[in-house]
């Protein structure tokens, strides 16, 4: 209660939010009102606290970013959106920190992002929108950007977002054609007929993501990992090597099999999601660092120590940045690095 002051000043955008959501906080203010039975109650304050929470929130996760619940945090909610930050927040238990990973100059804004950064601008926006309620003019999403910086992001969208060439050995990136009948390719200039991707994505909806996610719930791995794999096999024909849905399936792949101990293959899953990490995320990003870990830890697991260590060093590197080197899971990682060059030390003076 020492800090509710500060969650009154936070926005509740009320006149914003949808007739069905409104009912809804009402639903919902009454209710505690029942529970409560507080005789000078406020039912629009808290209908309105309710709607606070909901775009003043955020999601508390572990040091490896797996979410655990929600929280109010009022002094970092103050902090701006950005789909460039200059920071990232994190948590240990539900102490939260906001983190800078590039230098920011006195005087500058500090800055987070709300979202999932790896998507285009529309994706984004739509997220913000529909979430935070407002429209982001970061220089990312700004209109107002060079005309190189338009053509980087229609670049960047049509390759996280798009679809691949017609020739396997290109990877260049599919804009749609003048007539709309197609996407040609902007580095060797084939043509893939609007009705063919149209086919490929009608199959792959037919395949039940959902079912597959149900079974990985339920502990079928292996029956959600053979859903999954016919997934990907038609996402690989349909989008660029780099799309972020063709990673996001083969993370899933990835989870399932380290669930069953199948280590070899996923390492093999592990290593095939890094470049698209590389290219969606920024040098400097928490996701990004947990990836390499996950890959240090398979190679280490399977005796690849050498790999190991160059893994878990670029690990290290990220996430002393974005989680801080006092922090008990950094302090691990830094454990496992040293042991990690140890073991490939004693390796290689075996060797000789």
């Amino acid at each position: 209660m020492d800090n509710y002051n500060l969650v009154e000043a936070l926005v509740s955008h009320m006149s914003d939010i949808t007739k069905e959501q409104l009912l809804l906080y009402a639903q919902m203010a009454n209710l505690v009102n029942v529970i409560l039975q507080w005789p000078e109650i406020n039912i629009k304050e808290i209908a309105e606290n309710f709607s606070k929470f909901a775009c003043n929130a955020h999601t508390i996760c572990d040091s490896e970013l797996r979410p655990l619940g929600t929280g109010l945090y009022p002094v970092i909610s103050i902090i701006n959106h950005s789909c460039l930050p200059n920071s990232v927040l994190v948590f240990e238990g539900r102490s939260a920190s906001v983190r800078a990973v590039q230098h920011v100059p006195k005087g500058s804004e500090v800055l987070i992002s709300y979202i999932e950064t790896a998507g285009s601008t529309m994706t984004r926006q739509k997220a913000l929108k529909e979430q935070y309620l407002f429209n982001c003019t970061c220089p990312r999403c700004s209109k107002l950007l060079v005309l190189k910086g338009q053509y980087d992001d229609i670049r960047e969208s049509a390759i996280l977002e798009g679809y691949r060439c017609k020739n396997e050995k290109c990877d260049g990136f599919l804009l749609r054609t003048t007539d709309g009948k197609g996407f040609q390719c902007q580095q060797c200039g084939l043509v893939r007929e609007k009705e063919e991707i149209k086919k490929t994505a009608t199959e792959i909806k037919s395949l039940s993501e959902e079912e597959a996610s149900k079974l990985s719930s339920a502990g079928y791995y292996q029956e959600a990992i053979s859903i999954y794999k016919m997934i990907e096999k038609l996402q690989t024909k349909l989008y660029h090597p780099f799309s972020i849905n063709l990673m996001r399936t083969r993370e899933k792949i990835l989870k399932s099999l380290m669930e069953l101990e199948h280590w070899s293959e996923a390492l093999a899953y592990c290593k095939l999601t890094i470049p698209v990490y590389q290219s969606a995320y920024p040098a400097i990003h928490p996701l990004l660092g947990l990836q390499y870990y996950t890959c240090g830890k398979l190679e280490w697991y399977l005796g690849e120590t050498e790999e190991a260590v160059k893994s878990l060093t670029k690990a290290v590197d990220i996430l002393r940045i974005t989680h801080g080197t006092n922090t008990h899971f950094v302090t691990e990682l830094l454990m496992k690095l040293e042991e990690a060059r140890a073991e490939a030390s004693y390796k290689s003076s075996s060797k000789e």
